[in-house]
Protein backbone atom coordinates (compact mmCIF):
# COMPACT_ATOMS: atom_id res chain seq x y z
CA UNK A 1 0.00 0.00 0.00
CA UNK A 2 1.47 3.29 -0.89
CA UNK A 3 0.73 6.31 1.72
CA UNK A 4 -1.04 9.51 0.86
CA UNK A 5 0.83 11.97 -1.01
CA UNK A 6 -1.74 14.25 1.61
CA UNK A 7 0.19 13.46 5.10
CA UNK A 8 3.20 15.00 3.82
CA UNK A 9 1.41 18.08 3.28
CA UNK A 10 0.68 21.19 6.04
CA UNK A 11 -2.90 21.37 6.95
CA UNK A 12 -4.55 18.50 5.60
CA UNK A 13 -5.88 15.58 6.71
CA UNK A 14 -8.57 17.23 9.26
CA UNK A 15 -11.92 14.37 7.93
CA UNK A 16 -9.54 11.47 9.26
CA UNK A 17 -8.33 14.01 12.76
CA UNK A 18 -10.67 12.11 14.69
CA UNK A 19 -9.95 8.59 13.82
CA UNK A 20 -5.87 9.65 14.37
CA UNK A 21 -7.00 10.85 17.71
CA UNK A 22 -8.41 7.24 18.67
CA UNK A 23 -5.95 5.34 16.93
CA UNK A 24 -3.28 8.06 18.49
CA UNK A 25 -4.60 7.50 22.10
CA UNK A 26 -4.70 3.68 22.03
CA UNK A 27 -1.12 3.88 20.83
CA UNK A 28 -0.17 6.49 23.41
CA UNK A 29 -1.43 4.16 26.18
CA UNK A 30 0.40 1.32 25.25
CA UNK A 31 3.20 3.26 24.83
CA UNK A 32 3.39 3.85 28.63
CA UNK A 33 3.74 0.17 29.36
CA UNK A 34 7.48 -0.70 31.06
CA UNK A 35 8.93 -2.71 28.43
CA UNK A 36 10.65 -6.43 29.76
CA UNK A 37 14.36 -6.31 30.37
CA UNK A 38 16.74 -8.23 27.99
CA UNK A 39 19.84 -8.94 30.25
CA UNK A 40 21.50 -6.84 27.47
CA UNK A 41 21.92 -3.26 26.51
CA UNK A 42 19.45 -2.57 24.01
CA UNK A 43 19.97 0.14 20.87
CA UNK A 44 16.45 1.15 19.20
CA UNK A 45 16.58 2.66 15.65
CA UNK A 46 12.94 3.98 15.37
CA UNK A 47 10.86 6.45 13.06
CA UNK A 48 8.40 8.76 14.38
CA UNK A 49 6.52 8.17 10.89
CA UNK A 50 5.45 5.19 8.57
CA UNK A 51 8.36 5.74 6.03
CA UNK A 52 11.62 5.19 5.70
CA UNK A 53 14.20 7.81 6.95
CA UNK A 54 17.53 5.89 6.62
CA UNK A 55 16.27 3.16 9.79
CA UNK A 56 18.48 0.30 8.22
CA UNK A 57 21.58 2.19 6.81
CA UNK A 58 21.39 3.53 10.38
CA UNK A 59 21.33 0.18 12.64
CA UNK A 60 23.97 -0.99 10.26
CA UNK A 61 26.15 2.05 11.29
CA UNK A 62 25.05 1.67 15.42
CA UNK A 63 26.67 -2.13 14.36
CA UNK A 64 29.81 -0.88 13.00
CA UNK A 65 30.73 1.05 15.85
CA UNK A 66 29.83 -1.79 18.37
CA UNK A 67 31.84 -4.17 16.35
CA UNK A 68 34.81 -1.43 16.06
CA UNK A 69 34.42 -1.91 20.07
CA UNK A 70 34.90 -5.69 19.63
CA UNK A 71 31.62 -6.06 21.07
CA UNK A 72 28.59 -9.55 19.50
CA UNK A 73 25.56 -7.17 18.12
CA UNK A 74 22.76 -9.15 17.31
CA UNK A 75 20.03 -6.94 15.10
CA UNK A 76 16.63 -7.77 15.95
CA UNK A 77 13.20 -6.58 13.35
CA UNK A 78 9.91 -7.54 13.62
CA UNK A 79 10.41 -9.30 9.75
CA UNK A 80 8.19 -6.90 8.12
CA UNK A 81 7.00 -8.44 5.08
CA UNK A 82 7.92 -12.17 5.68
CA UNK A 83 6.28 -14.75 6.37
CA UNK A 84 7.82 -16.25 9.62
CA UNK A 85 6.70 -15.00 13.09
CA UNK A 86 9.83 -16.47 14.13
CA UNK A 87 11.79 -16.05 16.18
CA UNK A 88 14.32 -17.35 14.10
CA UNK A 89 18.07 -16.55 13.36
CA UNK A 90 18.72 -15.65 9.58
CA UNK A 91 19.95 -17.78 7.43
CA UNK A 92 20.63 -15.91 4.05
CA UNK A 93 21.76 -19.46 2.49
CA UNK A 94 18.15 -20.58 3.73
CA UNK A 95 15.59 -17.75 3.90
CA UNK A 96 14.87 -15.29 1.21
CA UNK A 97 12.98 -11.73 2.24
CA UNK A 98 9.07 -13.14 1.63
CA UNK A 99 10.34 -15.61 4.43
CA UNK A 100 11.70 -13.08 6.91
CA UNK A 101 11.59 -9.55 5.05
CA UNK A 102 13.91 -7.26 3.08
CA UNK A 103 15.40 -5.60 5.93
CA UNK A 104 17.05 -8.46 8.02
CA UNK A 105 18.21 -10.54 4.63
CA UNK A 106 20.42 -6.95 4.48
CA UNK A 107 21.55 -6.49 8.08
CA UNK A 108 22.62 -10.22 8.48
CA UNK A 109 25.40 -9.65 6.03
CA UNK A 110 27.15 -7.75 8.84
CA UNK A 111 25.36 -9.44 12.11
CA UNK A 112 23.63 -12.48 13.08
CA UNK A 113 20.12 -11.19 12.56
CA UNK A 114 16.74 -12.55 14.88
CA UNK A 115 13.49 -11.75 13.08
CA UNK A 116 10.43 -11.66 15.86
CA UNK A 117 6.94 -10.55 16.05
CA UNK A 118 7.68 -11.27 19.61
CA UNK A 119 10.39 -8.71 20.34
CA UNK A 120 10.70 -10.06 24.27
CA UNK A 121 11.25 -13.91 22.26
CA UNK A 122 13.78 -12.59 19.90
CA UNK A 123 15.90 -10.58 21.93
CA UNK A 124 15.88 -13.33 24.34
CA UNK A 125 16.96 -15.75 21.26
CA UNK A 126 19.30 -13.02 20.52
CA UNK A 127 20.76 -13.13 24.27
CA UNK A 128 21.55 -17.10 24.32
CA UNK A 129 23.00 -17.54 21.38
CA UNK A 130 25.66 -14.87 22.45
CA UNK A 131 24.66 -11.37 21.67
CA UNK A 132 26.07 -9.16 23.81
CA UNK A 133 24.00 -6.23 22.74
CA UNK A 134 20.93 -5.40 20.75
CA UNK A 135 20.37 -3.14 17.42
CA UNK A 136 16.10 -3.11 17.25
CA UNK A 137 15.65 -2.17 13.82
CA UNK A 138 12.29 -0.17 14.29
CA UNK A 139 10.30 -0.95 17.56
CA UNK A 140 10.27 2.36 19.13
CA UNK A 141 6.34 2.42 19.23
CA UNK A 142 6.58 -1.50 20.93
CA UNK A 143 6.49 -1.10 24.49
CA UNK A 144 7.45 -4.54 25.26
CA UNK A 145 10.93 -4.62 25.61
CA UNK A 146 12.60 -2.01 27.31
CA UNK A 147 15.21 0.64 25.39
CA UNK A 148 18.63 1.61 26.56
CA UNK A 149 19.03 3.75 24.02
CA UNK A 150 15.88 4.68 21.50
CA UNK A 151 17.06 6.53 18.50
CA UNK A 152 15.22 8.53 15.56
CA UNK A 153 15.65 8.89 12.40
CA UNK A 154 13.69 11.80 10.67
CA UNK A 155 13.72 12.77 7.01
CA UNK A 156 14.98 16.35 6.85
CA UNK A 157 12.59 17.24 3.80
CA UNK A 158 9.74 15.56 4.92
CA UNK A 159 9.91 16.33 8.75
CA UNK A 160 6.41 15.05 10.21
CA UNK A 161 4.51 16.11 7.08
CA UNK A 162 0.99 17.17 8.44
CA UNK A 163 1.75 16.12 12.18
CA UNK A 164 -1.05 14.15 12.11
CA UNK A 165 -1.75 10.49 13.37
CA UNK A 166 -2.57 7.66 11.09
CA UNK A 167 -5.00 7.66 9.31
CA UNK A 168 -4.96 11.34 9.46
CA UNK A 169 -0.89 11.62 8.53
CA UNK A 170 2.11 9.91 9.00
CA UNK A 171 2.43 9.65 12.91
CA UNK A 172 2.73 6.38 14.54
CA UNK A 173 1.63 7.94 17.86
CA UNK A 174 1.13 11.25 18.95
CA UNK A 175 4.36 13.20 18.80
CA UNK A 176 4.72 14.46 22.46
CA UNK A 177 4.64 10.70 23.65
CA UNK A 178 6.74 9.74 21.54
CA UNK A 179 9.68 12.24 22.19
CA UNK A 180 9.33 11.31 25.88
CA UNK A 181 10.51 8.24 24.98
CA UNK A 182 13.72 9.36 22.92
CA UNK A 183 17.22 9.96 23.83
CA UNK A 184 18.66 11.24 20.29
CA UNK A 185 17.46 12.80 17.22
CA UNK A 186 19.21 12.07 13.56
CA UNK A 187 17.87 14.46 10.90
CA UNK A 188 19.22 12.76 7.45
CA UNK A 189 19.60 15.21 5.18
CA UNK A 190 19.09 19.01 4.42
CA UNK A 191 16.26 19.76 7.61
CA UNK A 192 14.13 22.22 5.35
CA UNK A 193 11.55 19.96 6.22
CA UNK A 194 11.55 19.37 9.80
CA UNK A 195 12.52 22.79 11.17
CA UNK A 196 9.37 22.64 14.01
CA UNK A 197 10.14 19.09 15.02
CA UNK A 198 13.93 20.15 15.69
CA UNK A 199 12.37 23.02 17.18
CA UNK A 200 10.46 21.04 20.35
CA UNK A 201 13.61 18.69 19.84
CA UNK A 202 16.20 20.97 21.33
CA UNK A 203 14.08 22.90 23.89
CA UNK A 204 13.13 19.34 25.32
CA UNK A 205 17.29 19.60 25.50
CA UNK A 206 17.60 16.36 22.98
CA UNK A 207 20.98 15.38 21.56
CA UNK A 208 20.55 15.71 17.78
CA UNK A 209 23.06 14.72 15.28
CA UNK A 210 22.90 15.59 11.40
CA UNK A 211 23.10 12.84 8.61
CA UNK A 212 23.44 12.03 4.78
CA UNK A 213 22.91 8.79 3.08
CA UNK A 214 26.01 8.62 0.78
CA UNK A 215 26.05 6.07 -1.94
CA UNK A 216 28.66 3.79 -3.04
CA UNK A 217 31.21 5.25 -4.65
CA UNK A 218 32.41 2.30 -6.59
CA UNK A 219 28.86 1.33 -7.61
CA UNK A 220 28.42 5.40 -9.23
CA UNK A 221 31.67 4.80 -10.87
CA UNK A 222 31.26 2.08 -12.59
CA UNK A 223 27.41 3.21 -13.83
CA UNK A 224 29.57 6.50 -15.24
CA UNK A 225 27.64 8.06 -17.77
CA UNK A 226 24.86 4.93 -19.06
CA UNK A 227 21.61 6.25 -18.57
CA UNK A 228 19.38 4.64 -16.17
CA UNK A 229 16.22 3.47 -15.57
CA UNK A 230 15.86 3.51 -11.83
CA UNK A 231 13.04 1.96 -9.76
CA UNK A 232 12.11 1.54 -6.14
CA UNK A 233 9.71 -0.01 -4.21
CA UNK A 234 10.37 1.74 -0.77
CA UNK A 235 8.73 4.35 1.60
CA UNK A 236 10.13 6.95 -0.72
CA UNK A 237 11.25 6.49 -3.71
CA UNK A 238 11.64 10.08 -4.53
CA UNK A 239 14.70 9.97 -2.41
CA UNK A 240 16.42 7.44 -4.05
CA UNK A 241 16.11 8.86 -7.25
CA UNK A 242 17.37 12.33 -5.70
CA UNK A 243 19.96 10.44 -4.79
CA UNK A 244 21.00 9.28 -7.74
CA UNK A 245 20.77 12.90 -9.35
CA UNK A 246 23.26 13.88 -7.05
CA UNK A 247 25.85 11.39 -7.45
CA UNK A 248 25.64 12.56 -10.88
CA UNK A 249 23.47 10.06 -12.89
CA UNK A 250 21.82 10.35 -15.79
CA UNK A 251 18.12 8.77 -15.05
CA UNK A 252 16.34 8.31 -18.42
CA UNK A 253 13.26 6.22 -17.02
CA UNK A 254 12.09 5.77 -13.57
CA UNK A 255 9.08 3.43 -12.06
CA UNK A 256 8.22 4.01 -8.25
CA UNK A 257 6.26 1.24 -6.22
CA UNK A 258 4.91 1.12 -2.59
CA UNK A 259 7.03 0.27 0.13
CA UNK A 260 8.22 -3.40 0.52
CA UNK A 261 6.99 -4.12 -3.32
CA UNK A 262 6.15 -7.80 -4.16
CA UNK A 263 7.15 -7.54 -8.15
CA UNK A 264 5.01 -9.41 -9.91
CA UNK A 265 5.96 -11.41 -13.24
CA UNK A 266 4.75 -9.28 -15.60
CA UNK A 267 6.04 -6.07 -14.04
CA UNK A 268 9.68 -7.68 -14.09
CA UNK A 269 9.05 -8.14 -17.53
CA UNK A 270 7.93 -4.89 -17.91
CA UNK A 271 10.81 -3.40 -16.65
CA UNK A 272 13.37 -5.43 -18.62
CA UNK A 273 11.97 -4.86 -21.71
CA UNK A 274 12.01 -0.81 -20.93
CA UNK A 275 15.59 -0.86 -20.22
CA UNK A 276 16.73 -2.93 -23.45
CA UNK A 277 14.51 -0.92 -25.99
CA UNK A 278 16.02 2.43 -24.83
CA UNK A 279 19.51 0.92 -24.50
CA UNK A 280 19.37 1.34 -20.25
CA UNK A 281 20.95 0.13 -17.53
CA UNK A 282 18.49 -1.09 -14.64
CA UNK A 283 19.25 0.65 -11.47
CA UNK A 284 17.61 -0.21 -7.98
CA UNK A 285 17.91 -0.22 -3.92
CA UNK A 286 19.78 -2.61 -2.19
CA UNK A 287 15.98 -3.83 -0.73
CA UNK A 288 14.59 -3.76 -3.89
CA UNK A 289 17.28 -6.56 -5.31
CA UNK A 290 16.98 -8.64 -2.16
CA UNK A 291 13.66 -9.55 -2.87
CA UNK A 292 13.96 -9.88 -6.54
CA UNK A 293 16.64 -12.60 -5.27
CA UNK A 294 15.53 -16.51 -5.34
CA UNK A 295 12.00 -15.99 -6.98
CA UNK A 296 12.32 -17.65 -10.59
CA UNK A 297 9.89 -15.63 -12.15
CA UNK A 298 12.09 -12.46 -10.94
CA UNK A 299 15.18 -13.77 -12.60
CA UNK A 300 15.43 -11.92 -15.32
CA UNK A 301 15.28 -8.79 -13.68
CA UNK A 302 17.58 -9.42 -10.79
CA UNK A 303 20.09 -10.67 -13.11
CA UNK A 304 19.74 -7.74 -15.18
CA UNK A 305 19.64 -4.76 -12.24
CA UNK A 306 21.85 -3.28 -10.31
CA UNK A 307 21.82 -1.93 -6.65
CA UNK A 308 23.31 1.06 -5.81
CA UNK A 309 24.38 0.97 -1.62
CA UNK A 310 24.40 3.71 0.65
CA UNK A 311 25.51 4.39 3.92
CA UNK A 312 24.68 7.02 6.48
CA UNK A 313 27.74 9.23 7.39
CA UNK A 314 27.28 11.26 11.01
CA UNK A 315 28.52 14.55 10.96
CA UNK A 316 29.02 14.56 14.46
CA UNK A 317 30.64 11.00 14.06
CA UNK A 318 32.91 10.93 17.82
CA UNK A 319 29.85 12.35 19.71
CA UNK A 320 27.30 9.71 17.76
CA UNK A 321 30.32 7.06 18.70
CA UNK A 322 30.69 8.35 22.14
CA UNK A 323 26.67 7.89 22.69
CA UNK A 324 26.21 3.91 21.31
CA UNK A 325 29.23 3.30 23.19
CA UNK A 326 27.59 5.07 26.32
CA UNK A 327 25.18 2.19 26.89
CA UNK A 328 28.33 -0.18 27.15
CA UNK A 329 29.56 1.43 29.93
CA UNK A 330 26.14 1.77 31.77
CA UNK A 331 25.70 -1.68 31.74
CA UNK A 332 28.92 -2.76 33.31
CA UNK A 333 28.21 -0.63 36.07
CA UNK A 334 24.78 -2.42 36.16
CA UNK A 335 26.42 -5.44 36.44
CA UNK A 336 29.30 -4.61 38.55
CA UNK A 337 28.86 -6.36 42.32
CA UNK A 338 27.86 -4.03 44.84
CA UNK A 339 30.40 -3.37 47.99
CA UNK A 340 30.58 -6.15 50.76
CA UNK A 341 28.52 -6.29 53.83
Amino acid sequence: MREPAFWWRSGTGALLAPLGAIYGAVAALRMRSRGRQAGVPVICVGNLTVGGAGKTPAALAVAQLLHAAHERPFFLSRGYGGRLAGPVRVNPALHRAADVGDEPMLLARLAPTIVARDRVAGAALARFAGASVIVMDDGLQNPSLAKDLPLVLVDGRRGIGNGRVIPAGPLRAPLNPQLDRIQALVVVGVPEGAGSLLDRAQRRGMTLFHGRLEPDRAVVDAIGRRKVLAFAGIADPGKFFATLLVAGIDIADRAAFADHHRYSAAEALDLVARAKANNLMLVTTEKDLVRLTGAPQLEELAAHASALPVRLVIEEKDQFRNLVLSVLASRSIKAAPGPRQ
